[in-house]
């Protein structure tokens, strides 16, 4: 498992070679967010944000069939068009790794301390959660048991 909070990019392509290396490994699905079009500054809590990252993580290896992770995030001002993070899920079967791929992201957008700062023409603001990344993390959730 590869957990690193970083200012520096990274490199997509090393990251998914590096996870495809592993015996028995069958896929490796990925995902990176990129700034759209408005710069931003990324900031988290350090320490805290590792550990809910490991939490997340371990939760998708108690649901999937995960062999390794990486998840790299990235913080500091960034500009558009620039790489934010990067979930990669190396697993023996695809539908483990996309499954486990998207959870981690949906999860990391609501459960990871990170704070964003848009800079936009009118001046910068802090950007609120959205009702979106919660509808996407809970569907993740197990369904309510019925009463009695």
């Amino acid at each position: 498992m590869k957990i690193a909070i970083q200012r520096e990019d990274f490199d997509l392509s090393l990251e998914t070679r590096l996870l495809s290396k592993i015996d028995g490994v069958g896929a490796v699905a990925s995902f990176v967010g990129i700034v759209r079009d408005v710069r931003m500054t990324l900031e988290h809590y350090a320490g805290m944000s590792e550990n809910s990252i490991k939490k997340i993580i371990e939760e998708a290896q108690q649901r999937w069939q995960v062999m390794d992770c990486t998840v790299i995030h990235r913080h500091g001002d960034l500009a558009p068009h620039d790489q934010i993070v990067l979930v990669a899920v190396a697993s023996a079967h695809r539908g483990d790794a996309f499954a486990a791929c998207e959870f981690i992201m949906d999860y990391l957008k609501t459960q990871a301390p990170f704070w964003k700062k848009e800079h936009r023409a009118d001046g910068a603001a802090w950007v609120e959660a959205r009702a979106s990344d919660d509808e996407a993390a809970g569907r993740w959730e197990p369904p309510a048991r019925k009463a009695g």
